[in-house]
């Protein structure tokens, strides 16, 4: 998955469910991101490995839902 699709899915999905998403700080190969209260950490690289989409959307369930990203 690239990674500038699953920034915005999720800022798409925080949008709808009205929590805020928001860039916390930048690293030198992760950026790490706060949606609601959780904190998440996503790799700065072009191409994210499905596995590790998959942690974060599970990841982020208990702020935007069960299956949000179905």
């Amino acid at each position: 998955m690239k990674r500038g699709d699953l920034i915005r899915k999720v800022a798409s999905s925080a949008k709808d469910a009205g929590v805020e998403w928001a860039l916390v700080r930048q690293g030198s190969r992760h950026e790490v991101w706060r949606c609601g209260a959780t904190l998440v950490t996503i790799p700065r690289h072009r191409e994210i490995n499905e596995l590790t989409a998959l942690a974060v959307e599970r990841l982020l369930e208990a702020e935007l839902g069960e299956g949000w990203w179905r």
